[in-house]
Protein backbone atom coordinates (compact mmCIF):
# COMPACT_ATOMS: atom_id res chain seq x y z
CA UNK A 1 0.00 0.00 0.00
CA UNK A 2 1.52 3.05 -0.62
CA UNK A 3 1.22 6.43 1.23
CA UNK A 4 1.19 8.81 -1.37
CA UNK A 5 -3.08 9.74 -1.87
CA UNK A 6 -2.78 10.58 2.24
CA UNK A 7 -2.32 14.05 0.38
CA UNK A 8 -3.66 17.61 0.03
CA UNK A 9 -4.78 18.39 -3.21
CA UNK A 10 -2.68 21.25 -4.01
CA UNK A 11 0.28 19.81 -2.95
CA UNK A 12 -0.02 18.54 -6.23
CA UNK A 13 -1.45 21.25 -8.70
CA UNK A 14 1.66 23.32 -6.58
CA UNK A 15 4.09 20.73 -7.91
CA UNK A 16 2.86 20.84 -11.81
CA UNK A 17 2.14 25.26 -12.04
CA UNK A 18 6.02 24.77 -10.89
CA UNK A 19 7.09 22.42 -13.04
CA UNK A 20 5.46 24.31 -16.29
CA UNK A 21 6.84 27.38 -14.61
CA UNK A 22 10.28 25.81 -14.56
CA UNK A 23 11.12 26.35 -11.02
CA UNK A 24 9.84 22.77 -9.61
CA UNK A 25 13.79 21.83 -9.13
CA UNK A 26 14.93 25.04 -6.93
CA UNK A 27 16.74 23.08 -4.16
CA UNK A 28 14.63 24.39 -1.10
CA UNK A 29 14.13 24.38 2.82
CA UNK A 30 11.18 23.59 4.78
CA UNK A 31 10.54 23.48 8.60
CA UNK A 32 7.93 22.34 10.67
CA UNK A 33 7.25 24.68 13.55
CA UNK A 34 4.69 25.60 15.89
CA UNK A 35 4.00 29.06 17.13
CA UNK A 36 2.87 28.49 20.31
CA UNK A 37 1.55 25.67 22.92
CA UNK A 38 -1.36 25.03 24.57
CA UNK A 39 -2.23 27.57 27.52
CA UNK A 40 -0.94 26.15 30.22
CA UNK A 41 1.91 23.69 28.52
CA UNK A 42 5.20 23.87 29.68
CA UNK A 43 6.72 22.06 27.08
CA UNK A 44 5.43 19.64 24.09
CA UNK A 45 7.11 16.28 23.34
CA UNK A 46 8.35 15.55 19.42
CA UNK A 47 6.66 11.71 18.37
CA UNK A 48 5.82 10.82 14.96
CA UNK A 49 9.13 11.28 13.22
CA UNK A 50 9.81 6.95 13.39
CA UNK A 51 6.17 6.87 11.80
CA UNK A 52 7.29 9.39 9.23
CA UNK A 53 9.98 7.10 8.28
CA UNK A 54 7.95 4.34 7.32
CA UNK A 55 5.17 6.24 5.45
CA UNK A 56 7.96 7.92 3.83
CA UNK A 57 9.38 4.55 2.34
CA UNK A 58 6.04 3.64 0.64
CA UNK A 59 5.61 7.27 -0.70
CA UNK A 60 5.20 6.67 -4.39
CA UNK A 61 2.50 6.80 -6.87
CA UNK A 62 1.30 3.46 -8.10
CA UNK A 63 -0.52 1.85 -11.11
CA UNK A 64 -3.97 2.71 -9.19
CA UNK A 65 -2.82 5.98 -7.96
CA UNK A 66 -1.50 7.54 -11.00
CA UNK A 67 -5.10 6.34 -12.61
CA UNK A 68 -6.99 7.97 -9.93
CA UNK A 69 -5.07 11.34 -10.18
CA UNK A 70 -5.52 11.09 -14.06
CA UNK A 71 -9.44 10.70 -13.54
CA UNK A 72 -9.43 14.13 -11.89
CA UNK A 73 -8.60 15.68 -15.14
CA UNK A 74 -6.28 18.36 -13.59
CA UNK A 75 -3.03 16.89 -14.72
CA UNK A 76 -1.27 16.23 -17.54
CA UNK A 77 0.54 13.43 -18.90
CA UNK A 78 4.17 14.78 -18.66
CA UNK A 79 3.56 15.30 -14.78
CA UNK A 80 1.29 11.85 -14.28
CA UNK A 81 4.72 10.15 -15.80
CA UNK A 82 6.85 12.27 -13.08
CA UNK A 83 4.75 10.96 -10.00
CA UNK A 84 4.79 7.71 -11.81
CA UNK A 85 8.78 7.77 -10.71
CA UNK A 86 8.52 9.74 -7.73
CA UNK A 87 11.37 8.66 -4.79
CA UNK A 88 12.12 11.01 -2.18
CA UNK A 89 15.86 11.41 -2.76
CA UNK A 90 15.90 14.35 -0.62
CA UNK A 91 17.13 15.03 2.73
CA UNK A 92 15.43 14.69 5.99
CA UNK A 93 16.79 16.08 9.90
CA UNK A 94 14.80 16.19 12.97
CA UNK A 95 14.90 16.44 16.98
CA UNK A 96 15.34 12.48 18.36
CA UNK A 97 11.92 11.10 18.64
CA UNK A 98 11.49 11.73 22.40
CA UNK A 99 12.89 14.94 22.52
CA UNK A 100 11.13 18.17 24.08
CA UNK A 101 10.50 21.34 22.03
CA UNK A 102 8.96 24.75 22.29
CA UNK A 103 7.22 27.72 20.39
CA UNK A 104 9.27 28.04 17.27
CA UNK A 105 11.35 24.81 17.32
CA UNK A 106 12.41 23.64 13.99
CA UNK A 107 11.80 20.34 14.86
CA UNK A 108 11.93 18.77 10.95
CA UNK A 109 14.15 20.33 8.21
CA UNK A 110 13.36 18.78 4.84
CA UNK A 111 16.71 20.09 2.17
CA UNK A 112 15.21 18.72 -1.63
CA UNK A 113 14.28 20.56 -4.41
CA UNK A 114 10.92 22.27 -4.17
CA UNK A 115 8.83 19.40 -5.93
CA UNK A 116 10.68 16.74 -4.00
CA UNK A 117 9.53 18.75 -0.51
CA UNK A 118 6.67 20.46 -0.94
CA UNK A 119 4.83 17.74 -1.78
CA UNK A 120 5.30 15.87 1.53
CA UNK A 121 4.09 18.41 4.14
CA UNK A 122 0.34 16.94 4.50
CA UNK A 123 1.82 13.44 5.04
CA UNK A 124 4.00 14.94 7.83
CA UNK A 125 2.17 17.34 9.30
CA UNK A 126 -0.62 14.56 9.75
CA UNK A 127 1.24 12.20 11.32
CA UNK A 128 3.32 14.44 13.90
CA UNK A 129 0.67 16.96 14.94
CA UNK A 130 -1.40 13.49 16.36
CA UNK A 131 1.19 11.70 17.53
CA UNK A 132 2.85 14.46 19.52
CA UNK A 133 -0.23 15.87 20.63
CA UNK A 134 -0.60 12.68 22.64
CA UNK A 135 2.47 12.57 23.98
CA UNK A 136 2.42 15.94 25.21
CA UNK A 137 -0.32 15.30 27.34
CA UNK A 138 0.87 12.06 28.18
CA UNK A 139 4.27 12.66 29.32
CA UNK A 140 1.97 15.73 31.62
CA UNK A 141 -0.25 12.63 32.98
CA UNK A 142 2.93 10.68 33.96
CA UNK A 143 4.53 13.51 35.69
CA UNK A 144 1.78 13.91 37.77
CA UNK A 145 1.20 10.02 38.35
CA UNK A 146 4.37 10.58 40.41
CA UNK A 147 6.07 6.92 39.49
CA UNK A 148 2.57 4.78 39.40
CA UNK A 149 2.08 3.16 36.43
CA UNK A 150 -0.27 3.93 33.57
CA UNK A 151 -2.26 2.37 31.27
CA UNK A 152 -3.24 3.76 27.47
CA UNK A 153 -6.81 2.59 27.48
CA UNK A 154 -8.52 4.48 24.62
CA UNK A 155 -8.93 2.89 21.81
CA UNK A 156 -12.91 2.85 22.15
CA UNK A 157 -12.40 6.80 21.41
CA UNK A 158 -10.62 7.36 18.29
CA UNK A 159 -10.29 6.17 14.99
CA UNK A 160 -8.94 2.60 14.99
CA UNK A 161 -5.80 3.25 13.27
CA UNK A 162 -5.10 6.65 15.27
CA UNK A 163 -5.96 4.20 18.62
CA UNK A 164 -2.53 1.82 17.83
CA UNK A 165 -0.60 5.21 16.69
CA UNK A 166 -2.09 6.65 20.62
CA UNK A 167 -0.59 3.54 22.16
CA UNK A 168 2.55 4.16 20.63
CA UNK A 169 3.42 7.78 21.43
CA UNK A 170 1.74 7.25 25.19
CA UNK A 171 4.72 3.93 25.10
CA UNK A 172 7.37 6.97 24.01
CA UNK A 173 6.34 8.91 27.45
CA UNK A 174 6.40 6.04 30.28
CA UNK A 175 2.84 4.61 30.08
CA UNK A 176 3.45 0.52 30.55
CA UNK A 177 0.99 -0.87 28.72
CA UNK A 178 -2.15 -0.33 26.59
CA UNK A 179 -5.26 -1.89 25.90
CA UNK A 180 -4.97 -2.35 22.17
CA UNK A 181 -3.62 -5.78 20.50
CA UNK A 182 -2.79 -4.26 17.24
CA UNK A 183 -0.44 -1.82 19.47
CA UNK A 184 0.80 -4.88 20.99
CA UNK A 185 1.27 -6.51 18.25
CA UNK A 186 3.21 -4.27 15.81
CA UNK A 187 5.07 -2.24 18.29
CA UNK A 188 5.51 -4.89 21.12
CA UNK A 189 3.75 -2.59 23.61
CA UNK A 190 2.63 -5.01 26.49
CA UNK A 191 -1.03 -5.37 26.44
CA UNK A 192 -3.23 -6.09 29.55
CA UNK A 193 -7.18 -6.11 29.99
CA UNK A 194 -9.42 -8.59 32.13
CA UNK A 195 -13.42 -7.19 32.06
CA UNK A 196 -15.73 -4.55 31.81
CA UNK A 197 -18.95 -3.93 33.71
CA UNK A 198 -21.05 -5.85 30.68
CA UNK A 199 -19.22 -9.56 32.15
CA UNK A 200 -20.66 -8.82 35.32
CA UNK A 201 -23.76 -8.09 34.44
CA UNK A 202 -24.41 -10.54 31.97
CA UNK A 203 -24.58 -13.40 35.44
CA UNK A 204 -27.18 -14.12 37.57
CA UNK A 205 -24.82 -12.89 40.65
CA UNK A 206 -21.80 -10.95 40.72
CA UNK A 207 -20.19 -13.90 42.74
CA UNK A 208 -20.81 -15.68 39.20
CA UNK A 209 -18.88 -12.85 36.98
CA UNK A 210 -16.53 -13.17 39.54
CA UNK A 211 -15.47 -17.21 39.75
CA UNK A 212 -16.00 -17.64 35.86
CA UNK A 213 -13.03 -14.22 35.53
CA UNK A 214 -10.98 -15.63 38.29
CA UNK A 215 -10.98 -19.59 36.99
CA UNK A 216 -10.17 -18.23 33.42
CA UNK A 217 -7.82 -15.56 34.40
CA UNK A 218 -6.12 -16.90 37.35
CA UNK A 219 -6.20 -15.24 40.70
CA UNK A 220 -3.62 -12.47 39.85
CA UNK A 221 -6.41 -11.22 37.61
CA UNK A 222 -7.74 -7.29 37.80
CA UNK A 223 -11.81 -7.60 38.85
CA UNK A 224 -13.98 -4.72 38.39
CA UNK A 225 -15.44 -4.21 41.86
CA UNK A 226 -17.88 -0.89 41.36
CA UNK A 227 -20.71 -2.42 39.12
CA UNK A 228 -23.20 -3.16 42.47
CA UNK A 229 -21.95 -2.59 45.81
CA UNK A 230 -17.87 -1.88 46.29
CA UNK A 231 -17.69 -3.26 49.40
CA UNK A 232 -19.64 -6.38 49.15
CA UNK A 233 -17.34 -6.81 45.59
CA UNK A 234 -13.92 -6.66 47.39
CA UNK A 235 -15.21 -9.21 49.94
CA UNK A 236 -16.48 -11.40 47.19
CA UNK A 237 -13.46 -11.06 45.15
CA UNK A 238 -11.16 -12.17 47.86
CA UNK A 239 -13.32 -14.71 48.96
CA UNK A 240 -13.01 -16.43 45.29
CA UNK A 241 -9.72 -15.40 44.68
CA UNK A 242 -8.06 -15.11 48.08
CA UNK A 243 -5.46 -13.38 49.25
CA UNK A 244 -3.19 -13.40 46.21
CA UNK A 245 -6.16 -11.58 44.27
CA UNK A 246 -4.33 -9.17 41.77
CA UNK A 247 -5.91 -6.15 41.84
CA UNK A 248 -8.98 -4.42 41.71
CA UNK A 249 -10.00 -1.89 39.57
CA UNK A 250 -12.48 1.32 40.43
CA UNK A 251 -14.04 2.90 37.50
CA UNK A 252 -16.53 5.45 39.10
CA UNK A 253 -17.21 8.04 42.52
CA UNK A 254 -15.03 9.34 44.45
CA UNK A 255 -11.90 7.83 43.50
CA UNK A 256 -9.60 9.05 46.12
CA UNK A 257 -12.40 8.26 49.38
CA UNK A 258 -13.06 4.48 47.73
CA UNK A 259 -9.69 4.10 47.17
CA UNK A 260 -9.16 4.68 51.38
CA UNK A 261 -11.88 2.26 51.92
CA UNK A 262 -10.77 -0.28 49.41
CA UNK A 263 -7.20 -0.17 50.98
CA UNK A 264 -8.56 -0.50 54.16
CA UNK A 265 -10.86 -3.45 53.66
CA UNK A 266 -7.95 -5.33 51.66
CA UNK A 267 -5.52 -4.97 54.76
CA UNK A 268 -8.39 -6.30 56.87
CA UNK A 269 -9.16 -8.99 54.83
CA UNK A 270 -5.42 -10.33 54.51
CA UNK A 271 -4.95 -9.24 50.78
CA UNK A 272 -1.86 -6.85 50.94
CA UNK A 273 -0.35 -7.07 48.04
CA UNK A 274 -3.85 -6.38 46.33
CA UNK A 275 -3.58 -2.93 44.15
CA UNK A 276 -5.71 -0.92 43.23
CA UNK A 277 -6.10 0.70 39.91
CA UNK A 278 -7.96 3.88 39.06
CA UNK A 279 -10.23 4.58 35.79
CA UNK A 280 -12.88 6.91 34.92
CA UNK A 281 -12.14 9.66 32.63
CA UNK A 282 -9.45 10.95 34.15
CA UNK A 283 -6.52 13.63 33.06
CA UNK A 284 -3.59 14.53 34.21
CA UNK A 285 -5.62 17.21 36.68
CA UNK A 286 -7.55 14.03 38.74
CA UNK A 287 -4.54 12.44 38.56
CA UNK A 288 -2.11 14.66 40.87
CA UNK A 289 -5.19 15.49 42.90
CA UNK A 290 -5.36 11.87 43.71
CA UNK A 291 -1.19 11.54 44.75
CA UNK A 292 -2.01 10.72 47.94
CA UNK A 293 -4.60 8.26 47.57
CA UNK A 294 -3.57 4.73 48.07
CA UNK A 295 -3.80 3.77 44.53
CA UNK A 296 -0.96 1.65 42.69
CA UNK A 297 -1.94 2.44 39.25
CA UNK A 298 -3.95 4.67 36.56
CA UNK A 299 -6.18 3.42 33.12
CA UNK A 300 -6.50 6.59 31.03
CA UNK A 301 -8.07 6.61 28.01
CA UNK A 302 -10.43 9.30 26.25
CA UNK A 303 -8.33 12.51 28.06
CA UNK A 304 -5.01 10.66 26.26
CA UNK A 305 -5.71 9.93 23.25
CA UNK A 306 -7.73 13.26 22.26
CA UNK A 307 -4.64 15.12 23.33
CA UNK A 308 -6.50 16.61 26.20
CA UNK A 309 -8.67 18.99 24.50
CA UNK A 310 -5.57 19.49 22.01
CA UNK A 311 -5.60 16.85 19.61
CA UNK A 312 -3.50 18.47 17.11
CA UNK A 313 -0.37 20.10 18.18
CA UNK A 314 -0.24 22.94 15.49
CA UNK A 315 2.54 22.13 13.50
CA UNK A 316 2.85 23.73 10.39
CA UNK A 317 5.25 23.22 7.37
CA UNK A 318 6.67 26.19 5.59
CA UNK A 319 9.42 26.88 3.25
CA UNK A 320 11.98 29.10 4.70
CA UNK A 321 14.63 29.36 2.15
CA UNK A 322 14.92 28.43 -1.72
CA UNK A 323 17.13 28.53 -4.27
CA UNK A 324 17.30 31.89 -6.52
CA UNK A 325 17.61 32.72 -10.07
CA UNK A 326 21.61 33.05 -9.67
CA UNK A 327 21.84 29.65 -7.79
CA UNK A 328 22.77 31.09 -4.56
CA UNK A 329 20.05 30.30 -1.49
CA UNK A 330 17.49 33.18 -0.39
CA UNK A 331 15.73 33.14 2.75
CA UNK A 332 12.02 33.83 2.50
CA UNK A 333 8.93 34.28 5.19
CA UNK A 334 5.42 34.61 5.48
CA UNK A 335 4.08 38.59 6.57
CA UNK A 336 0.62 37.63 7.53
CA UNK A 337 -0.40 39.13 10.26
CA UNK A 338 -0.20 36.49 13.33
CA UNK A 339 1.63 33.79 11.10
CA UNK A 340 4.57 35.31 10.05
CA UNK A 341 7.10 33.11 10.30
CA UNK A 342 11.14 33.00 10.86
CA UNK A 343 13.51 33.37 7.69
CA UNK A 344 16.13 30.87 6.91
CA UNK A 345 17.42 27.63 7.46
CA UNK A 346 18.14 26.87 11.05
CA UNK A 347 19.85 24.65 13.67
CA UNK A 348 18.46 24.25 17.44
CA UNK A 349 20.26 23.99 20.27
CA UNK A 350 19.67 22.85 24.06
CA UNK A 351 21.34 24.49 26.08
CA UNK A 352 22.91 23.72 29.65
CA UNK A 353 24.16 25.02 32.85
CA UNK A 354 26.79 23.58 34.75
CA UNK A 355 24.46 21.12 36.92
CA UNK A 356 23.25 20.08 33.55
CA UNK A 357 20.49 21.47 33.56
CA UNK A 358 18.29 23.12 30.43
CA UNK A 359 17.96 27.00 30.43
CA UNK A 360 17.46 28.19 27.12
CA UNK A 361 16.21 26.63 23.82
CA UNK A 362 19.21 28.36 20.85
CA UNK A 363 17.98 28.57 17.60
CA UNK A 364 20.88 29.68 15.01
CA UNK A 365 20.80 30.63 11.42
CA UNK A 366 22.98 27.65 9.49
CA UNK A 367 23.79 27.57 5.57
CA UNK A 368 23.59 23.88 4.16
CA UNK A 369 27.26 22.45 3.89
CA UNK A 370 28.11 25.14 6.66
CA UNK A 371 30.27 23.17 9.61
CA UNK A 372 28.90 23.17 12.94
CA UNK A 373 28.22 26.54 14.72
CA UNK A 374 31.10 28.35 16.63
CA UNK A 375 29.35 29.16 19.65
CA UNK A 376 30.48 31.98 22.51
CA UNK A 377 28.36 31.55 25.76
CA UNK A 378 28.86 33.07 28.68
CA UNK A 379 30.70 30.67 31.55
CA UNK A 380 29.46 27.26 32.60
CA UNK A 381 27.06 27.34 29.27
CA UNK A 382 27.01 24.07 27.38
CA UNK A 383 25.22 22.74 24.49
CA UNK A 384 23.85 19.99 22.55
CA UNK A 385 22.46 19.61 19.26
CA UNK A 386 19.06 18.87 18.69
CA UNK A 387 19.06 17.94 15.11
CA UNK A 388 20.22 14.24 13.74
CA UNK A 389 20.16 13.39 10.17
CA UNK A 390 17.69 10.18 9.51
CA UNK A 391 17.05 10.80 5.57
CA UNK A 392 20.41 11.51 3.09
CA UNK A 393 19.72 12.41 -0.30
CA UNK A 394 16.74 9.97 -0.16
CA UNK A 395 18.87 6.91 2.01
CA UNK A 396 16.88 6.41 5.31
CA UNK A 397 19.97 5.84 8.36
CA UNK A 398 17.91 5.23 10.92
CA UNK A 399 17.76 0.85 10.72
CA UNK A 400 16.05 0.03 13.63
CA UNK A 401 12.59 -1.57 14.17
CA UNK A 402 9.90 0.23 15.35
CA UNK A 403 9.80 -1.03 18.93
CA UNK A 404 14.06 -0.23 18.95
CA UNK A 405 12.78 3.16 18.02
CA UNK A 406 10.52 3.53 20.65
CA UNK A 407 12.88 2.20 23.62
CA UNK A 408 14.96 4.70 21.99
CA UNK A 409 12.48 7.38 22.28
CA UNK A 410 11.84 6.34 25.77
CA UNK A 411 14.99 6.94 26.67
CA UNK A 412 15.60 10.35 25.07
CA UNK A 413 12.24 11.53 26.63
CA UNK A 414 13.54 10.34 30.11
CA UNK A 415 17.08 12.07 29.49
CA UNK A 416 15.15 15.42 28.52
CA UNK A 417 12.69 15.81 31.10
CA UNK A 418 15.83 14.92 33.55
CA UNK A 419 16.90 18.15 32.41
CA UNK A 420 14.24 20.49 33.17
CA UNK A 421 14.19 22.42 36.29
CA UNK A 422 12.27 20.17 39.12
CA UNK A 423 8.91 22.82 39.04
CA UNK A 424 7.65 20.47 35.98
CA UNK A 425 7.46 17.58 37.90
CA UNK A 426 3.89 18.03 38.96
CA UNK A 427 2.42 17.88 35.74
CA UNK A 428 0.75 20.95 35.69
CA UNK A 429 0.18 24.08 33.70
CA UNK A 430 2.78 26.91 33.86
CA UNK A 431 4.75 29.36 31.58
CA UNK A 432 6.75 27.87 29.18
CA UNK A 433 9.69 26.40 30.88
CA UNK A 434 12.85 27.31 28.68
CA UNK A 435 13.11 30.53 26.71
CA UNK A 436 13.79 30.11 22.88
CA UNK A 437 16.22 32.63 21.75
CA UNK A 438 17.55 33.59 18.55
CA UNK A 439 21.11 34.49 19.69
CA UNK A 440 24.09 33.20 21.88
CA UNK A 441 23.97 36.29 22.92
CA UNK A 442 20.75 36.21 24.65
CA UNK A 443 22.13 33.07 26.60
CA UNK A 444 22.25 34.81 29.80
CA UNK A 445 23.56 33.66 33.24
Amino acid sequence: MTTSLYTDLYELTMMQAARRAGTADRRCTFEVFTRSLPEGRRYGVFTGIGRVLDALADFRFDERDIDHLASLDLFDDDFLAFLADYRFTGSLSAYREGELFFPNSPVVRVDATFEQGVVLETLILSILNHDSAISSVGSRMKLAAAGRPLIEMGSRRVHEEAAVACARSAAIVGFGATSNIEAGRRYGIPTVGTSAHAFTLLFDSEADAFRAQIDSLGAGTSVLVDTYDIREAVRIAVEIAGRDLGAVRLDSGDLAAAAREVRAQLDELGATGTQITATSDLDEYRVFELREAPIDGYGIGTRLVTGGDHPAQGFVYKLVEREGEDGTMVPVAKKSADKATIAGRKRAYRVLGADGRATHELILPHQSGAEEDTLILPPGKQVRPLHVTLIDQGRCLDELGQQERIQRARQVHDAAIAELDDSVLSGQDGEVILPVVLSADAVTD
